[in-house]
């Protein structure tokens, strides 16, 4: 269940930067009901339980289960960076796990940005893009938020490969999923209030810039549009 939460998350990562693109969006009238339905559940259900949350834990406490959370990304970043064929992301990314999984106890405390090793941020639906594969219309996905055809399918590859979905107990796979669902929520409240106008399209906007500018490493091109790679019907 990551609908508001990804909503913020990518918001709050974009706002420096959302502008006034145009993007093209066939399936609007689907991904506006289902973005209804996913701002409900997160009114009623996710940011109530971040509230008390961030409530109950102290500081510190929620820095070491975010940090926990960010090793167990960077297990995934680094083997799409292999993938992708940028092999020393992908070392310095296995560099930083191995760092905080062993003196960051487990990843609790994050030892290698302070060591200063460098992180790749990535995942499969980027790979899917060096590999060529189009990235189809922009989707709101029930509970899990904005993406694309692509990003649907990288999304559904890294929930797999990750080393929570190799966790063999279902009630342990899903209580950790969901106890990261609340923490990244928890450290968003505040974003609540930076939503303005049309929310569905601010956030479209924002995902969609957010998604450019990691899919080319940073660059993000003037004409701000992917769907001009090929999509016929065919893809994070």
């Amino acid at each position: 269940m990551r609908s508001g939460l990804i909503a913020c998350v990518l918001l709050t990562a974009s706002l420096a930067s959302v502008s006034a693109h145009a993007t093209e969006d066939p399936l609007e009238g689907f991904n506006r009901a289902v973005y209804g339905f996913n701002n409900g559940a997160d009114k009623y259900v996710v940011r109530p339980i971040a509230v008390g949350y961030k409530a109950v834990l102290p500081t510190p406490a929620r820095v070491g289960v975010n940090n926990f959370f960010r090793n167990l990304i960077d297990v995934n970043a680094a083997l799409n960076a292999f993938l992708q064929g940028r092999f020393s992301y992908g070392a310095s990314n296995l560099g930083r796990v191995a760092v905080n999984s062993t003196l960051g106890l487990f990843g609790v405390i994050d030892v290698a940005s302070k060591m200063e090793i460098p992180q790749y941020q990535t995942d499969f639906g980027h790979t899917l893009k060096t590999w060529g594969v189009a990235q189809g219309p922009f989707i709101m996905l029930p509970f899990l938020g904005p993406s694309t055809i692509r990003g649907t399918a990288g999304t559904l590859v890294d929930a797999y490969a990750s080393p929570l979905g190799q966790i063999g107990d279902r009630d342990a796979q899903w209580g950790l999923r969901a106890i990261s669902l609340v923490d990244i929520r928890a450290a968003l409240l505040g974003a609540d209030e930076l939503l303005s106008g049309d929310q569905y399209i601010f956030l479209r906007d924002a995902y969609m810039q957010r998604r450019e500018l990691l899919t080319n490493d940073g660059a993000v091109s003037d004409d701000f549009s992917e769907f001009d790679e090929g999509w016929e019907g065919d893809d994070l």
